[in-house]
């Protein structure tokens, strides 16, 4: 936990011991009355506490926040076609930490429909590992995240994007790193662990993606989201 996030409404609050932020504090950095740690306020600014007293009621802070403002999200839309729990809570933290913009998950039709019962989706699991993941990148801005009933909806969802990209191992000629780039806000679709239908390649051209590769090396989905945001965001970058 490189910084402490706090929801808006805690702010002006003492954190209670029992909660693990509070243990973190204490425990982990070793900090007493009258020691900072950093914080952030969610979607908010950083800043750094100081523990001003510790009692029944928790942590009592005073918090400075800085004037500049955490750094943005990446102009970047994954389109993820539903993969098993286990690599949903990959993607999320990963894609997270790396400063993603959106993710938005659908049902593809070489998906096992089950993962989308999974209580990772209604357990609150999937909120806790944003803020984490938040917090590892010392950051305060949090993606958006959303399910929608397929993958014509996905694109649709990210039809004002110039650029639509779709990761693919078999019928893709170019490579993502020097594919053109249509400019921002980019969409990135990625099927689920056994690829695309041709109905979905067909859709996905009607769409306006593209297809493109990572190499001839077929990638676990968790990998390929990684090693993609990473190409698009170095590219991005030299804008």
């Amino acid at each position: 936990m490189n910084l402490v996030l706090l929801q808006p409404e805690e702010c002006a609050h003492p954190l209670p011991l029992r909660d693990p932020r509070a243990q973190h504090v204490i425990e982990v950095l070793r900090c007493g009355c009258g020691d900072s740690f950093d914080c952030g306020r969610v979607n908010g600014p950083r800043g750094k506490a100081t523990i001003v007293r510790m009692d029944g009621a928790g942590l009592h802070l005073d918090i400075t926040w800085q004037a500049s403002p955490p750094p943005r999200l990446a102009p970047l839309t994954l389109l993820l076609g539903l993969p098993r729990p286990q690599t949903v809570r990959k993607i999320v933290s990963e894609a997270t930490t790396l400063g993603v913009g959106r993710l938005v998950f659908f049902p593809a039709e070489r998906g096992e429909p089950s993962y989308g019962q999974s209580s990772l989706w209604h357990s609150g699991e999937i909120e806790r590992l944003l803020l984490a993941a938040v917090a590892q990148a010392f950051c305060t801005r949090m993606p958006a995240l959303d399910r929608v009933e397929s993958l014509a909806h996905a694109l649709e969802a990210t039809a004002n994007h110039p650029t639509r990209l779709a990761l693919d191992n078999y019928e893709a000629t170019e490579p993502l790193g020097s594919c053109p780039l249509a400019g921002a806000p980019i969409a990135l679709a990625l099927g689920p662990e056994r690829g695309w239908s041709g109905s979905e390649r067909a859709l996905l051209r009607q769409g306006g993606c593209q297809l493109v590769h990572l190499g001839a090396r077929v990638l676990r989905m968790e990998t390929a989201c990684c090693a993609g945001v990473s190409i698009l965001k170095t590219r991005m970058a030299l804008w």
